[in-house]
């Protein structure tokens, strides 16, 4: 049995806003399974947002573990961020999801993966699923060459971009900001 994907998520950081997008298109093989799937979780009144690409299953398993991490650490979210990744890493049944997570605050911008990592981007961007680089390739020339834009605005941009050159990728999307 083939798994349910979910595709791009783009975060920007830009001129005091933190911004995180994500298209809606999740696919079973090479079919549109659906268009409207919400990879994106408002969490702690809006002060933090996640995005989610991957095994849509398995990025929920994951939410819950990154929100109960959250409660046992103050809400700090670097903390909860780094601790969710060694379990990630360690846990024997989690170790197994095939997932991605882009999370974010009015501070920090990591993206968590299976593998031990927590990263924080370069250049206040972070993206993840399969139109992840063509999203980073327009974010980047956008914060270089329109710094007039504001980080909503080349967060929509960039994820149009993606889903105009990524099967995988729509333009059905939803955007979060992040409150301060």
């Amino acid at each position: 049995m083939e798994k349910i994907k979910s595709t791009t998520v783009v975060a920007i950081r830009h001129n005091g806003q933190v911004v995180i997008g994500a298209d809606g298109q999740a696919t079973l093989g090479n079919t549109v399974a659906k268009s409207t799937v919400k990879k994106l979780r408002v969490l702690q009144g809006g002060k933090i947002v996640t995005g989610f690409a991957g095994s849509t299953a398995d990025a929920f398993t994951l939410l819950e573990k990154f929100e109960e991490k959250l409660g046992a650490f103050g809400n700090n979210m670097k903390r909860a961020a780094v601790e969710l990744a060694k379990e990630w890493r360690t846990d024997r049944m989690l170790s197994k999801l095939e997932a991605m997570m882009i999370v974010a605050d009015k501070e920090d911008i990591l993206i968590i993966s299976g593998n031990g990592d927590v990263i924080e981007p370069d250049m206040e961007i972070a993206t993840i699923g399969s139109g992840s680089m063509f999203a980073q390739s327009a974010a980047r020339a956008m914060k270089k060459f329109a710094p007039q834009l504001s980080a909503e605005e080349m967060v929509r941009e960039s994820l149009h971009i993606a889903a105009d050159v990524c099967i995988y990728t729509n333009h059905n999307l939803v955007i979060e900001q992040v409150k301060n």
